[in-house]
């Protein structure tokens, strides 16, 4: 989908593609996360409450890990058994590199963690252990013949909440080799692509209504033939209507652009995080230093696996760009050789409002989508800002929102200064911001005495010059586009041209010049001695 920053690197570009990558879905037993009802469906899994106890519960968990283990030594399947601070990712990594592509369970990783459980006290009356208990969780690693590599983790006590872990580019990838598309795969982005409509309308199938169907037949294609038949038979969840239900607990939403030449690709993004990190007000920038290197790819032998090439552990420089709003990131940064990914990810789905259900799937794409070409447009502005001719005369001066007169806003004082700099921070916020947000931002930044009355009255003024806008039916702001890109510019030269070019005339002492002078560096030499020239023609230098 175009947008203004791969519009604007168009011709450094070779494709793009946009794809829902990691999803998350939590799988529930609704009857058995109520009192009353695990009551009723233990009436119906034995008959009667005789035999509902701690005791009983604690067989039937007991007997979940037992059943596993001798099924997975029976047809050596590997079990592993994860200790506190293990990344069970990389394990899987491992296992799966050895993996030859043929379809189900190749491994299983058991790991503690916290669950619901049930306790039973006097005359059946039951209740929750409280804090939550650290139990045994069984992660079930399968090959899916569509979507690749899902992973199935399942509690061992009843009523057995589970999560399924799904990969879009997967998905991606399995289609596009049965359609016979030539690509190159590396970890979870392609870098290359011979038929990149073919491979971004694939993509799209990933938001369309049809997904709930196919997101729920992979779910029940494993999880009650494969992971929950080691506690209930099939019998047994068929006697108890043992039957889970689907909600989308984490998503990510992910743009890729992917670049002719991985050094341009390496001076964009760099020069970008450059200039949008101080006004967007990144407090650091997270950097994994590796071995840098072209990687080599190896076609595989299997047949299933022909159409495309796969890096699975790549080493690269990686600088991670990050914005985090509660439960909502948004971040860019580099993968592979020549890709650049914005990524719009959402922690709980309870943050975007929009419902969790499966059934609300292509809804919560859809928002993430929006997040995602909101943060790309926030960017774009910063990057590309610009400030016209007739901004520094009128910014000053008063104006109107609705019937209200207001005053005008006037940069050179301290409190503009930092309204302005709160402003364009805020702008990349996906749901906009309050009054008493830009309060606690430009609190931040000195003006300790500064009010939530008072950024009330200070927005009129950015209203009345349309540098922000009221959201509809809310109480929230957001920065418009040519109000982020003039007070960008705005700020921009005042703090890293005006500044430095007024302290450097001023300056009288000569000092030692540095020998290695980096690009900025050389025209902030030129700059200055030019406008030293300058200044001593218009008479204000000695």
């Amino acid at each position: 989908m175009p947008d203004a920053l791969s519009e604007h690197y168009a011709d450094l570009l070779e494709g793009s593609y946009d794809c829902v990558d990691r999803l998350v879905l939590n799988a529930y037993f609704r009857m058995g996360h109520s009192g009353g009802g695990f009551r009723t469906w233990w009436q119906k899994l034995y008959g009667s409450e005789e035999h509902l106890d701690n005791a009983h519960l604690m067989r039937l968990a007991g007997r979940f890990g037992r059943r596993l283990r001798a099924f997975a030594k029976a047809r050596n399947i590997p079990v592993v058994d994860c200790k506190r601070g293990e990344r069970k990712h990389e394990i899987a990594e491992e296992y799966l590199a050895r993996h030859t592509g043929k379809p189900g369970l190749f491994l299983i990783l058991v790991s503690k963690a916290q669950a619901p459980v049930w306790e039973i006290s006097g005359k059946c009356h039951l209740e929750r252990k409280k804090p939550m208990p650290y139990v045994n969780h069984y992660s079930f690693h399968i090959w899916d013949p569509e979507w690749g590599h899902i992973t199935l983790k399942i509690s061992g006590h009843p009523p057995f909440p589970a999560q399924v872990i799904l990969n879009g580019h997967e998905y991606v990838a399995c289609q596009a080799r049965r359609k016979k598309i030539d690509f190159e795969k590396e970890g979870n982005c392609f870098t290359r692509i011979t038929d990149a409509a073919g491979l971004a309308q694939i993509a799209d199938t990933l938001s369309e209504e049809r997904m709930i169907g196919r997101l729920t037949e992979v779910c029940e294609r494993w999880i009650y033939t494969t992971c929950l038949c080691f506690a209930l038979s099939l019998e047994e969840q068929q006697r108890s209507e043992f039957h889970y239900q689907y909600s989308v607990y984490q998503a990510e939403y992910s743009r890729n652009l992917l670049f002719q030449r991985g050094a341009r690709m390496e001076q964009v993004f760099q020069a970008m995080v450059d200039r949008s990190r101080a006004p967007l007000g990144i407090e650091r920038v997270k950097t994994l230093l590796g071995c840098k290197r072209r990687p080599t790819f190896h076609r595989k032998d299997s047949p299933s696996r022909r159409w495309g090439v796969v890096v699975e552990k790549p080493t690269y420089d990686l600088t991670v760009f990050k914005i985090v709003c509660r439960r909502i990131t948004l971040k860019i940064y580099t993968k592979g050789e020549r890709v650049l990914r914005l990524e719009a990810l959402v922690h709980n789905t309870k943050e975007l409002g929009c419902g969790r259900e499966l059934i609300r799937f292509p809804r919560i794409v859809v928002r993430l989508r929006q997040l995602l070409e909101r943060f790309v447009q926030v960017l774009s502005w910063v990057d590309f800002c610009f400030i016209a001719d007739e901004t520094l005369e009128q910014l000053p001066q008063s104006a109107c929102v609705g019937q209200t007169r207001v005053g005008g806003i006037d940069l050179n004082q301290a409190r503009m200064r930092a309204v302005a700099e709160a402003v364009v921070t805020l702008a990349a916020l996906p749901r906009g911001f309050s009054a008493s947000t830009l309060a606690t931002e430009v609190q931040s930044r000195g003006q300790a005495e500064y009010t939530p009355r008072r950024a009330t009255y200070d927005l009129k003024k950015f209203r009345a010059k349309q540098l922000v806008c009221k959201i509809e039916h809310t109480r929230r702001y957001e920065a418009t586009r040519n109000g982020v890109r003039a007070l960008t510019a705005l700020l921009v030269l005042r703090d890293k041209v005006i500044k430095p070019l007024l302290a450097a005339a001023c300056r009288r002492q000569r000092h030692r010049q540095t020998r290695n002078l980096t690009v900025v560096d050389q025209h902030y030499e030129t700059l200055r001695s030019t406008m030293s020239k300058l200044f001593i023609e218009l008479g204000i230098a000695a």
